[in-house]
Parts: structure tokens; C-alpha cells; sequence
């Protein structure tokens, strides 16, 4: 090959080098946009409405969601209870599985991810709810009904993101582990997860921040409540109330319904926030 063949193959790569870096920096600048008007909007329309009354007062005694706010979190940590064990057990099981078995498992949390949340609500209604309901007159719809669906919502996707994690985990880790008389479980637990568990945390913020706003299984499963509500009752959430508000006529509760998707927004800002400074220190401890 002569040398001027080889010096325009080198600039022919650059240059694609170049184009592939523009569009990939281009396509990051359109999501960040994207992301940044979402906020833009939602804190114009929705900061001026925030006041202290909202998140002390319930919906029935005044002009507040404090009920939403308060069935939202404990829903939630009823689904995180449930998905997050379950989850991050159902990956290593992927992981470390070779078969049949672990190929259909792995196409079902596929199939699983993409059931429809409305599905997924009727689903726990049907199993759950509805049974409740008959044996037991004025029961069935409960916060623990409503933190099952979600449960099941961020159970595939926590099953996936913690089974690429571990993939991520260089082997020579977990050699050098066995080689020095660890048994396996030990090697995964003091080893392999620890160094996964930044990606496995983001994984558990994606599937917590993909549910916290979902309305639909919700609709079937707490049913809505304008007063503090027991977690064996009718609870109310923030996405229900906001779908509640949003769609009244009264321009007051038009009002609240911003100021409420502003504070469902930054109640997943925060955890994640959290959660980056929880793993940013541990990891720094390590070092």
C-alpha cells in the first residue's frame, strides 16, 4: 500500500470519526433539551402554586395533597421492599444460570417489561383485589395492593439491569476470589456486587422513577382517598391525584395539579441525588 493510500484511509477515518461524534454529541444536546424544557415548563407553571398548606393539608380538610404525598412514599416502599430482593436475586440467577431454564426466564422479564401498566393494574385487581373484596365486604383496595403492581412494574426491569451489571464485573474479580478458597455465594456477595452496585443502584432509581408516576394500576388497586388513608384502605397517590386534578374543571385544582407534578418530579430528583452521594462515598471509600 503506498503512502498517500494509507494517509487518506487515516483521514477517512477521522473524518467518519468526527461525523459519528458530531451526531452522537448533537443527539445528547436534543435529550438534554428536551429534558431541560420538560423542567423549564413544569417549574413555571407549577412554582407558583407551591406553598406549605399543600403537602400539611389533605385534599378533603383543604387545598392540599399532604395524603398523596405520604400513600405515594409508602406505596413506593412497599414496592421497593418487594421488587428490589427479588430483583437483584433474579439477576444473579441469569447471571450465573446456563440452560434452558435461565434463556426462558430471561424472554419472560423481557415479555414482562413490556406488558402495559393498565394490564398489570387489572392483573392485581383480578388476583387481589377483587377476592379481597368478596370474602371481606368494603376491603380490597389497599396501598399494599397498589405497591404490589408497582412491585411487579420495576421487578423486570431491576432483574435485567442488575444481570448487565454483573456481566460489566470484570472475571479475573471473581477468579482471583475463588482461587483464594471463597466459595461462590461469598465471591458474589463480598465481590462481584460490590463491584456492580453503582450500576445496579441506577437500575433500582430507573425502575422507581419509571413507576412513581404511573396512574393506571393505581386506578385498580388504592382507588383514591381525600383523607389520610390506612395502608390496609383506600390511599391516595400523587400521579392519581394529579390525574384527578388535572382533568377537573375548576381552575384551582388545575393549579394544584402542576404544583403536584412539580413536587412528583422532584421527589425522584431527590432520591436519585441521594442515592449518587450514597454510592459516590462508598466508593471513595473503597479507594
Amino acid at each position: 500500500m503506498s503512502l498517500y493510500a494509507a494517509d487518506s484511509r487515516v483521514k477517512l477515518r477521522r473524518a467518519q470519526s468526527l461525523t459519528m461524534l458530531t451526531l452522537c454529541s448533537l443527539g445528547a444536546l436534543v435529550g438534554i433539551a428536551v429534558l431541560g424544557l420538560v423542567l423549564y415548563f413544569l417549574a413555571v407553571r407549577g412554582i407558583s402554586h407551591l406553598n406549605l398548606t399543600l403537602f400539611t393539608v389533605a385534599s378533603g380538610d383543604g387545598d392540599g395533597f399532604a395524603q398523596s404525598v405520604r400513600g405515594t412514599l409508602q406505596i413506593l416502599g412497599v414496592a421497593c421492599t418487594i421488587a428490589v430482593p427479588i430483583g437483584i436475586l433474579g439477576g444473579i440467577y441469569q447471571q450465573e444460570s446456563k440452560g434452558i431454564f435461565a434463556h426462558t426466564v430471561r424472554f419472560l422479564t423481557d415479555v414482562l417489561n413490556g406488558i402495559p401498566s393498565i394490564v398489570i393494574g387489572i392483573f392485581v385487581y383480578a388476583a387481589l383485589v377483587l377476592p379481597i373484596s368478596q370474602a371481606y365486604p368494603g376491603k380490597g383496595y389497599s396501598g399494599w395492593a397498589g405497591g404490589v403492581a408497582l412491585a411487579i412494574m420495576m421487578l423486570p426491569l431491576i432483574m435485567r439491569t442488575t444481570e448487565e451489571m454483573l456481566r460489566l464485573v470484570p472475571s479475573a474479580l471473581a477468579e482471583a476470589s475463588l482461587g483464594l478458597g471463597a466459595t461462590r455465594w461469598r465471591t458474589m456477595l463480598s465481590v462481584v456486587l460490590p463491584a456492580a452496585r453503582g450500576g445496579i443502584l441506577t437500575g433500582i432509581l430507573l425502575a422507581v422513577a419509571r413507576v412513581a408516576g404511573e396512574t393506571a394500576p393505581l386506578i385498580f388497586t388504592i382507588l383514591g382517598n381525600e383523607f389520610m388513608g390506612k395502608m390496609d384502605g383506600q390511599v391516595d397517590a400523587l400521579p392519581l391525584r394529579l390525574f384527578k386534578y388535572a382533568t377537573d374543571v375548576d381552575e384551582k385544582h388545575n393549579q394544584i395539579a402542576w404544583a403536584a407534578a412539580l413536587t412528583l418530579i422532584m421527589m425522584v430528583l431527590l432520591m436519585s441525588i441521594v442515592a449518587r452521594l450514597a454510592t459516590r462515598s462508598r466508593v471513595q471509600e473503597d479507594k
